[in-house]
């Protein structure tokens, strides 16, 4: 009997709460089925455009524009950060495509005659052959190098790199029109000059001694004896 009084009283508690008090016919239940969703995002916000998404007759990308000034005439770019490849600031439609046998960027941006025409010269780091020469007969596979006595396979070039002849991978130019998302972020170069002149190629044969002098692994190291590791039965 006990059990049948505190179930009754569930339900009824349960009725009460959604019938109310008010004596109002509408419940809690039919005003949230009657009442109309309003929309709170409006499909004209959607994207970066503002335009009708069903009534698009009209609605027209800006059009892209390039800087038309000529090379020589045009104000350089600050770099996007250090040793950002530089953009160019000039018209390039006579200068295209670029191939490997008619690179007309040479003309002006060559290290001997850059200065003179006031472009900004093709830097060392273009100067080096940095693939290293490994030679296979078709059976054996030898490197031109050993990893193991910090050898680098970086040459320097009195020419330009058949790898860097395509500039306008790294180098491209710039649209005049406002930018769909605007950004704040701020450079923050790590030398003097870094706005407009790359330094990495000072850097790139700086000694590369990873290793050390005293360094160099011993038959201990490449048998991986006594490693705080651990080692392998039978192997390295």
């Amino acid at each position: 009997m006990k059990l049948v009084s505190k179930l009754t009283l569930g339900f009824a508690t349960a009725a009460l709460l959604f019938t109310g008090c008010g004596g109002d016919n509408a419940t809690p239940v039919q005003e949230t089925k009657d009442a109309k969703v309003k929309p709170i995002i409006s499909e004209e916000s959607l994207g970066l455009r503002t335009t009708d998404l069903y009534s698009e007759d009209d609605t027209l990308a800006k059009k892209t524009a390039y800087h038309s000034e000529s090379a020589g005439t045009s104000k350089r770019f600050d770099r996007a950060f250090q040793d950002a490849p530089p953009m160019i600031p000039h018209d390039v439609g006579d200068f295209l495509p670029i191939t490997r046998n008619n690179n007309a960027c040479t003309g002006c941006h060559m290290p001997e005659v850059a200065p003179a025409m006031g472009a900004t010269p093709i830097p060392p780091s273009h100067f080096l052959d940095m693939r290293p020469h490994h030679k296979f007969d078709g059976k054996q596979f030898t490197k031109s190098i050993d990893n193991m006595k910090n050898e680098t396979d970086v040459k320097k070039l009195t020419h330009l790199s058949q790898a860097r002849f395509n500039c306008s991978q790294c180098h491209a130019p710039q649209t005049t029109g406002a930018l769909a998302v605007g950004s704040t972020f701020e450079a923050n170069y790590t030398e003097e000059d870094g706005s407009t002149r790359s330094t990495w190629d000072a850097r790139v044969l700086d000694e590369l001694d990873t290793v050390g002098a005293d360094s160099n692994p011993t038959a201990k190291d490449l048998a991986n004896e006594n490693s705080p590791a651990g080692h392998l039965e039978g192997g390295h």
